[in-house]
């Protein structure tokens, strides 16, 4: 074929070409141009004014026109010593349309073809067309795909522009229906299998897609079959042949993967040889293989790595370990030696930072652990990355260094990021079953004017409850990464018509806190705050136990200065879908002398993630949640007592409740629990402690008076909660980012007080969560099913459970 394209294309130079005899040329004109201009042409053009033209030189000039691909047809003429050179131009691609690919995505396909030159507003060469054609096949071959169909369509245009349509029928998958491991004897093929990601049809095919046939994923899967052997001291084993045969429909594969398994290796020597920089005591301590174990290439591999790992940590960011092993087949062991060649030690010349549109520079800067003009450090490269990711500002960021030109030892580090909507304005309307409609607005801004600092306001309503809120927060008030943030909030809440404590409060409140860094992991928080909260109680509604408290404390409007210090460990690799990595937190707010109820809470939590293998992920978390009074909080020894013993004598019942009042916490600041947010299949603050109106406990369904109401949750000063989840690395949702799925289980409960803890009253629910960063807002719909419950419980369960247009 490119033989008949070459005679085609000698025949058309000697055609385009006429014969005369030399003659210098005084002047050249271009004919036929008008999207290309001449300035263009006279570029690629081997002819000047004044040069002397020949037959040869004609034709090169007329090939090197060719060669540009600007041009269907070339023809030179003379009018007297006037060189005409006469041109039809190729038309321009006006349009490039993709219509039917699914498996591959559009911009990846028109990436590919921009490549090949076949890209929108490029010249149209119809030979491209037909390797663009024959490409596209072969990529879809490569997913086993072999009833593909490409079929390009060209549209002429006016202005000599040419649209193309490329129209693809992909077709189905071919299915692997056997797949045969042959001479395997030491191990079976379950064992061999069962990391592969090509497998027969089964009952998880329809998730997995492992039955779809793909070369790459064959390929892949010897080299897993390679390593599972070499891993286990197989040195020399091998694939000796792989036979792939496609039914006549190509609808159906047959893989025969033939091996050698070969003899069990043991290790005789270890050597490091080579420019080891560090003395060889320190590096035989990156070594993992040892002289008489059996031979395990992976302990190799990882060896390498961290050889290359702690040089690359000291300025050695181009250095090579290179694993020589020796196989004594007789002996059946092997001498391996470890090549070590640093290279030359760099330091950093420059940091560039591309991308960062809005976000300024120094943002970025700050948060660098890599110094210019220090040593290259690679464990600095990876902690600059970490802390740009956790920001929030970016969707990506990628790290890459470049030799300076004309050295050996400087680098320049380029970190590209790719910024994401830091702000928001936001109108909506929001919904829960907790809190039925919710109106909001709000303006955010998490990288203010590119500055990195936090501000936001916002207001809420719903049927029980108005927020309106104001915070800012600057993360560098000074160089060292101390932060200083300000909250002001007021709040109107109206518990009346809801399931739990009926009481109304109206709270205003504002604070100052200082972030303060202490490592690169770890963070102190101190804070300072004031407020103002009027609790309103409702007799004959509101549980009598708490009319009591609020008239031996002698006030309905408590005044508080908090007092907050908090501690956090921060390891997590991410902002907003960390895969690895944990938070251990430990905050307390204290009510400090002076505020109308003196008292503490202690909150802790311990989370951690850890990729468990084909994209799944396991986290877990533990919370533990304790608050107490102190002082005597306006009750009097002579008052307390007197009113013990009249709430004693008067209904015993209610004299477990108001023993230790003073000691617990008080009833606005207790703990809740259950939730979409907490522990699931409940509604929102439900489970805890719960009393009837007169101060009784309620019966064994959980009403009172006989069956006439529900006994109302009021909390309690103690909480315990713990969630595992696996979050489903499901293929309909790519961008982690944005959304995730996992399946859950929570235990947890609200006591009166660490004393009452008793794990029978644990609750515990399962099932599955969506997390959704929608246009309109947050969203998080969970479906649970309760696997702990009492008959009290039943009225409080929720099997589907949602909320958005807040954030979670």
């Amino acid at each position: 074929m490119k033989r008949i394209a070459a005679l085609i294309l000698l025949a058309s130079l000697s055609a385009n070409a006429f014969a005369f005899d030399p003659f210098v040329v005084s002047d050249i004109r271009i004919d036929g141009l008008s999207r290309i201009s001449a300035g263009t042409v006279y570029n690629y053009l081997p002819i000047n004014k004044g040069d002397q033209l020949t037959n040869d030189g004609a034709q090169r000039a007329i090939r090197a026109l060719y060669r540009t691909k600007f041009f269907s047809d070339v023809e030179f003429d003379r009018e007297g010593s006037i060189l005409v050179i006469k041109v039809v131009e190729r038309p321009s691609i006006a349009k490039l349309t993709l219509r039917g690919n699914k498996d591959i995505k559009t911009d990846d396909l028109k990436k590919g073809l921009k490549e090949i030159g076949l890209t929108e507003g490029e010249t149209f060469d119809r030979l491209a067309l037909d390797n663009v054609q024959q490409e596209l096949i072969r990529q879809y071959y490569n997913r086993g795909k072999y009833n593909v169909s490409v079929d390009p369509h060209v549209t002429r245009l006016d202005r000599n522009r040419v649209a193309v349509e490329i129209e693809i029928r992909e077709g189905k998958a071919a299915k692997i229906k056997e797949l045969n491991i042959l001479g395997n004897h030491a191990f079976t093929d379950k064992q061999i299998r069962d990391g592969f990601e090509s497998d027969t049809s089964n009952w998880m095919s329809w998730y997995s897609k492992d039955d779809q046939y793909s070369r790459e994923k064959l390929s892949g899967d010897l080299e897993k079959l390679q390593s599972y052997y070499m891993d286990r001291g197989y040195a020399d084993f091998g694939v000796d042949s792989t036979q792939v045969a496609i039914a006549p429909d190509k609808r159906a594969m047959y893989i025969d993967a033939s091996i050698k398994e070969g003899e069990i290796y043991k290790v005789a020597d270890v050597k490091l040889l080579g420019e080891l920089i560090l003395p060889e005591k320190t590096m035989r301590q990156l070594v993992f293989v040892k002289a008489g174990e059996t031979f395990n290439r992976a302990a190799v591999e990882a060896s390498s790595k961290a050889i290359k790992a702690v040089l690359a940590n000291i300025g050695y960011a181009y250095a090579k370990v290179t694993p020589i092993p020796k196989l004594d087949k007789e002996k059946r062991t092997v001498d391996l030696t470890l090549y070590v060649e640093p290279g030359q030690r760099v330091y950093v010349r420059r940091v560039v930072f591309q991308g960062n549109t809005r976000t300024e520079d120094g943002v970025l800067r700050r948060e660098m652990r890599q110094l210019e003009g220090s040593w290259y450090s690679q464990a600095a490269i990876d902690r600059s990355k970490i802390r740009l990711q956790k920001l929030g500002y970016f969707k990506t960021v990628d790290v890459d260094k470049k030799l300076v030109p004309g050295t050996q030892d400087k680098v320049d580090v380029t970190v590209k990021v790719e910024e994401q909507s830091a702000g928001s304005m936001q109108f909506g309307v929001g919904y829960s079953q907790y809190s039925g409609i919710i109106l909001n607005a709000s303006v955010s801004q998490n990288n203010l004017f590119g500055s990195g600092d936090s501000f936001s306001i916002s207001g809420e309503r719903s049927s029980y409850y108005t927020r309106l809120g104001l915070n800012y927060y600057n993360p560098y008030l000074t160089d060292s990464g101390i932060g200083i943030g300000y909250s002001a909030s007021y709040s109107k809440t109206d518990y009346g018509n809801t399931d739990f404590a009926n009481y109304a409060t109206s709270a205003k409140s504002f604070s100052t806190y200082l972030g303060i860094p202490i490592s690169e992991t770890d963070g102190v928080r101190v804070g300072l705050g004031i407020s103002s909260n009027k609790v309103n109680l409702f007799p004959g509604y509101s549980p009598l136990v708490l009319i009591d408290y609020q008239n031996e404390i002698g006030n309905k409007t408590i005044h508080t200065w908090t007092g907050t210090l908090g501690w956090n460990h921060d390891t997590r690799n991410g902002y907003w879908a960390p895969t690895r990595g944990g938070l251990i937190s430990a905050s307390t707010d204290v009510a400090l002398p002076g505020s109308t109820v003196q008292y503490w809470k202690l909150s802790t939590e311990l989370n951690h993630y850890w990729p468990i293998g084909k994209g799944f992920v396991l986290y877990l978390d533990g919370q533990v949640g304790y608050g107490k009074t102190y002082g005597k909080n306006g009750i009097t020894d002579d008052a307390y007592d007197a009113l013990a013993a009249a709430s004693k004598a008067d209904n015993p019942s209610q004299s477990h409740i108001i023993t230790d009042m003073r000691q617990d916490l008080p009833f606005w600041q207790n703990y809740y629990a259950g939730g979409v947010r907490d522990v699931r299949g409940y509604q929102d603050n439900t489970l805890g402690p719960r009393v009837c109106i007169d101060g009784s406990a309620p019966g064994a369904n959980g009403m009172c008076n006989n069956g006439a109401y529900y006994a109302q949750p009021i909390g309690g000063s103690f909480k315990v909660l713990g969630t595992a989840q696996v979050f489903l690395p499901l293929p309909f949702l790519k961008d982690v980012n944005t959304a995730r799925v996992s399946w859950f289980m929570d235990v947890g409960n609200v006591y009166k007080d660490y004393k009452s803890f008793d794990a029978k009253e644990l609750r515990a629910s399962t099932g599955l969560s969506l997390q959704w960063q929608a246009p309109i807002g947050p969203l998080i719909i969970s479906f649970a099913i309760p696997l702990r419950s009492k008959e009290a419980d039943r009225h409080y369960e929720e099997r589907i459970q949602f909320t958005f247009g807040s954030q979670f």
